[in-house]
């Protein structure tokens, strides 16, 4: 099938492509460890506007901004300011020092915003604060470097379920977009986790991501940490209704009912499966891929077997959770 929006591989020569779209006002979607995002210059007023358009995403849902050093990321936030550490419900530590840890787990941290940082409104949603994230994938860091810091949401139409190959990119945004580097499937496969400073310096959990352990808790803090009580929308992730396949979704299944594609996980067998093994990791990294899959099948309903809440299954039944909300 030929497509209209043109996929290079992740080389040199297809990062040097990428940057002359971006330096001229376009849209690339490119990989990251955790799913494709569609970058533009954070700073770009005009390519962040398109952005939003291609993506069909509303105005108050903020981006996330995408820098490749903590030099990069103080000209949007103040890294010095004290706040708790991870290593002591007590303790503190400079906001660099804590973003250097979380970062590496592939956590996006909401922090405030600095006043005149290089940012265009649209990406903050007009919001006082800022989403930050250094990605762990070379050729996303290597875009960045040369391009500045990037607005980089899901590269997927909105709402609808977030791609892990440059194939899924192309599912929904296919002649909405530039060009896409393809760099095969990502690691981690679900979004990444996002936790909020508070004005306490303490951290509140807007997002379930990778960097969770048993007890449910990002591993980089303390158990005390605090989740979000949602009243209004902070980060990407957070509408009720998201990752959708575009099919009615039913959860915890043991057993596939007339009309349904079922994804196994476990014991559970189906048409396709999380992790046969019952490996909530490998389950992250296939759950979007399945979903696909789902959605082109001729079936017109899903079926998704039970996925155990513990490490990243969380984040796992997060996204089911929400893909299933009619």
């Amino acid at each position: 099938m030929a497509h209209k929006t043109p996929t290079v591989p992740a080389d040199r020569e297809g990062v040097a492509r990428a940057l002359r779209v971006l330096e001229n006002g376009g849209l690339v979607a490119l990989p990251t460890e955790t799913v494709y995002g569609l970058a533009a210059r954070a700073d770009d007023a005009e390519a962040v506007a398109r952005l939003f358009s291609a993506k069909g995403r509303p105005s108050f849902n903020p981006l996330i901004v995408h820098v490749a050093s903590l030099e990069q990321a103080a000209a949007f936030t103040d890294i010095e300011r004290r706040v708790a550490d991870w290593r002591s419900p007590h303790g503190e530590i400079s906001l660099g020092e804590f973003a250097t840890e979380a970062w590496g787990r592939s956590a996006t941290l909401v922090v405030p915003l600095r006043l005149g940082a290089p940012v265009a409104r649209e990406v903050t949603a007009g919001l006082d604060t800022i989403g930050l994230r250094l990605p762990n994938h070379p050729v996303a860091r290597a875009v960045i470097a040369g391009a500045g810091p990037l607005a980089a949401p899901s590269a997927n139409r909105s709402g609808f379920t977030s791609p892990t190959t440059a194939d899924h990119v192309l599912a929904t945004l296919d002649g909405r977009i530039d060009l896409v580097l393809d760099a095969g499937p990502t690691a981690a496969g679900v979004e990444s986790t996002i936790l909020k400073l508070r004005d306490d310096g303490r951290w509140a959990i807007l997002r379930a991501g990778p960097a969770f352990n048993e007890a449910g808790a990002p591993q980089f803090l303390a158990p005390s940490a605090e989740k979000s009580r949602q009243t209004t929308i902070e980060a990407p992730g957070q509408l009720a209704r998201h990752y959708s396949p575009g099919k009615p979704v039913r959860l915890n299944a043991h057993a596939r009912e007339d009309g349904e594609y079922l994804i196994g996980f476990g014991a559970v067998t189906g048409d396709a499966t999380l992790s046969a093994t019952g490996d909530v990791v490998e389950a992250a990294r296939n759950l979007y891929a399945r979903l696909h899959e789902a959605a082109r099948s001729d079936n017109p309903r899903i079926a998704v077997a039970p996925v155990p809440e513990q490490g990243v299954g969380i984040a796992i039944n997060d996204r089911l959770r929400r893909a299933a909300t009619p």
